[in-house]
């Protein structure tokens, strides 16, 4: 019992926190003189809550075993989305419960997908909160990646843990050792694009909202055109550096400042990472060229490596439709939207490394198809890797394409034609944001969408932002008997 009070202790300072934010869009309610106390009333009830829930679970020692920790990573995001779409129930716009909910867990995901289908005259305060949701997802799922999924020992993501995190126990303590590092960095990151974005030709309010949604490769934007809005090759520029900076591991960060100062070269995630964003951006050039898009080849080249980046890390942005390039680029950015950035990043998606272990997994087949008495050691970033390990990444890929086919067929009974069916899934699933047809398109949003489509959406973006495996495990009566 003790340790399931531990749960909703953490709960509980996890909304004391939530709370403390809304205050931030609250104080732009006023400068922006804008006639809602949604924020305030917001602020009190989450605040109030979290403090019963401390109040009620307070116990002279707080430990976590590996149930309770995915119990309370689930928890945690389900209770975070539930609580951060007050202000959008609560605002003069009206959300329903669903459509605040699903914009809610979309932030908090950094998902990106939207349902509000006038950004450029919506309210601040309701704009900075999204940017402020997915912003805080960003840095909670980096904490996650690197402290709590790798104990789950399916996917792959042991590789990826701190050391001295083999056991549950320690993972507060451990958390709390790297937390001030990581948490800097992202803050540091966070005000750098800023100040680019500002010097570069955006607004104060602009720059602050798209730089948090940028390190955290989220995508909520503050207008209907997204980063096309600006017009500007410069702002691209900068949003492209700083998506890709939010989709190296922070653990790489970490190794660098401890003295590691090689690190960005010699990861092999990260090289990949590079290689396939590089190919991608060549492939859709040479795209453009081909169907004789009218533009520029600066043009194409900007344009071409915007979007490549900016899908592929499961961000989101935009600066054009590439729904009208051609039945090619439908298909190419929806593979893009399934391989994501790095682990441990604020990316989604499947992962290099992933993708990396099927290509290793593959050669190793071919292999012993040749010589089969021969004895392979399989190593990854000079790490050696076990077969068991390479079926879980393997268990993992199988399992979320199974979970894509079950929510793209679970949309289509919703009522969704197919094109919007299987993007929205793909889009759900790797948190991506926009996906691909009239509807939910680049130009689109889903608030057309039944409200039972929305709600299976927020489900696939929460399995997909917690690695599938840290939710389903809950479901298992083996997990709790073990």
């Amino acid at each position: 019992m003790a340790t399931n009070k531990t749960v909703f202790f953490l709960i509980g300072i996890l909304l004391l926190v939530l709370g403390f934010f809304m205050l931030i869009p609250y104080a732009i309610q006023f400068i922006y003189n804008e006639k809602s106390h949604s924020f305030v009333s917001s602020s009190f009830v989450t605040i109030f809550i979290g403090v019963l829930f401390i109040l009620a679970n307070l116990e002279k020692e707080f430990k976590l075993n590996l149930k309770q920790t995915f119990l309370f990573s689930t928890l945690a995001w389900l209770m975070v989305a539930i609580f951060g779409s007050l202000p959008f129930i609560l605002s003069p716009q009206k959300f329903s419960f669903s459509e605040a909910f699903f914009e809610s867990m979309s932030g908090i995901t950094t998902t990106g997908a939207t349902i509000i289908t006038d950004l450029d005259n919506s309210p601040k305060s309701i704009l900075l909160w999204r940017a402020i949701m997915q912003w805080l997802g960003g840095i909670g799922i980096i904490v996650m990646a690197i402290t709590i999924l790798p104990l789950l020992k399916v996917g792959g993501m042991q590789l990826f843990k701190m050391e001295g995190s083999d056991t549950a126990e320690k993972i507060l303590p451990r958390t709390i050792e790297v937390a001030f590092i990581i948490i800097s960095t992202y803050l540091i990151l966070t005000l750098i694009c800023g100040l680019f974005y500002w010097i570069f030709g955006m607004s104060i309010f602009d720059s602050v909202s798209h730089a948090m949604t940028t390190i955290a490769t989220g995508g909520f934007s503050t207008h209907n055109d997204s980063i096309g809005f600006f017009k500007n090759s410069n702002i691209e520029i900068i949003a492209s550096i700083f998506i890709i900076l939010g989709s190296i591991p922070f653990i790489s960060y970490l190794k660098f400042i401890q003295g590691n100062k090689t690190i960005f070269f010699r990861d092999v995630q990260i090289k990949g990472l590079i290689y396939l964003l590089l190919i991608s951006v060549v492939i859709m050039f040479i795209y453009l060229l081909f169907i004789d898009y009218e533009s520029s080849i600066f043009d194409k080249i900007r344009i071409s490596s915007f979007n490549v980046i900016s899908i592929l890390s499961g961000t989101g942005y935009v600066t054009d439709d590439f729904g009208l390039w051609g039945k090619f680029s439908l298909i190419f950015f929806l593979f893009l939207m399934f391989v994501g950035g790095c682990a441990g990043s604020t990316a989604c998606g499947i992962k290099i490394f992933r993708l990396q272990m099927l290509f290793i997994f593959l050669k190793n087949q071919v292999k012993k198809l040749v010589s089969p008495n021969i004895v392979i050691i399989t190593k990854y970033n000079n790490q050696k890797i076990s077969d068991s390990f390479i079926n879980s990444v393997i268990v993992f890929i199988f399992s979320f394409l199974f979970i894509f086919f079950i929510i793209a067929m679970l949309l289509s009974i919703s009522g969704l034609d197919f094109l919007t069916s299987i993007s929205g899934a793909a889009s759900a699933i790797s948190n991506v944001g926009p996906g691909l047809g009239e509807i939910i398109g680049p130009n689109g949003n889903y608030k057309a969408i039944p409200d039972l489509s929305k709600w299976i959406l927020s489900a696939g973006m929460l399995l997909g932002r917690l690695e599938l495996f840290a939710v389903l495990i809950l479901f298992f009566p083996s997990f709790w008997r073990s």
